[in-house]
This record gives structure tokens, C-alpha cells and sequence, in this order.
């Protein structure tokens, strides 16, 4: 007797019923509607505040290597590939050259923002102008 009792226990205690997996399924796939869009816009909110921290680094860059060049203005056709060239190079490497988005930063002679150069990333989109992550990011602003 007590051997069909404990056998209609360990029936009973096997797995969770069908009712209880759609529910908790259910609860993560609500769960995951809510949480995954917040992390896409950090994400996106982190690589236009490194794409800052980058341009602004490399405008400093740029200053570096005209004053030990001994050149007083910037040349239009300058190239930020440059700074990655020589025996010291300004640039640990060309990849310090990319923005968060894999796109080449740009350097625009004379700046639109600032006078002697702008360096920019177009964001997200690659696209001039544009909102939130798709906004142009620029040293200086």
C-alpha cells in the first residue's frame, strides 16, 4: 500500500504542468518587451558619449602633431591617417582612427564648428545630420 502512495507522489512531483511553462514564458517574454529596447537606447546613448570623448581626443591629437611638425595652420588635405604613421605615432593604431560604429572618423579643413578643423562622426546612420544615436558628433560641442 504505502509503495502505490509513494509512486502517485513521485508522478505528481515530476515536472511543471503545461499551464505553468506558457505562464512563465509568458512572464519573460513581457519581461524582455520592456527591458530590451532601454538597453539598445544605453547602448546606442554610450557610443555617441565615446565617440565624443574620441573626436575630442583626436582634435588634441591633431594639435600634438602640428606643433611638434612646426606647422602653424592645418592643411585641407591633411589626413588623420597620418597620426598613426612614423616612429612615434600619435594613434596606438588605425583602429583608434574608426568611430564606435566601425566608420572612419572624418576631419572637415576649415571646421564648421571650429575654426582651424572639425573632427566627426556621422553616428549611427553614417549619414549627415540626424537625431539621438544618428547624430553627427563633433570635437568642441
Amino acid at each position: 500500500m504505502n509503495t502505490n502512495r509513494t509512486r502517485r507522489q513521485r508522478r505528481r512531483q515530476r515536472g511543471f504542468s503545461l499551464l505553468e511553462v506558457i505562464v512563465a514564458v509568458t512572464i519573460i517574454a513581457l519581461l524582455a518587451t520592456i527591458v530590451i529596447p532601454k538597453v539598445w537606447d544605453n547602448i546606442g546613448r554610450s557610443k555617441q558619449k565615446i565617440a565624443k570623448a574620441e573626436v575630442n581626443s583626436l582634435a588634441n591629437q591633431v594639435r600634438i602633431y602640428l606643433a611638434d611638425h612646426d606647422v602653424s595652420a592645418i592643411e585641407s588635405d591633411f589626413s588623420l591617417e597620418e597620426l598613426a604613421l612614423g616612429e612615434q605615432p600619435y594613434v596606438n593604431s588605425e583602429n583608434d582612427l574608426l568611430d564606435p560604429w566601425g566608420r572612419p572618423y572624418v576631419i572637415v579643413v576649415p571646421g564648421v564648428v571650429n575654426r582651424d578643423f572639425d573632427i566627426m562622426s556621422f553616428g549611427a546612420d553614417g549619414e549627415a545630420g540626424g537625431e539621438g544615436e544618428n547624430a553627427d558628433v563633433v570635437n568642441g560641442r
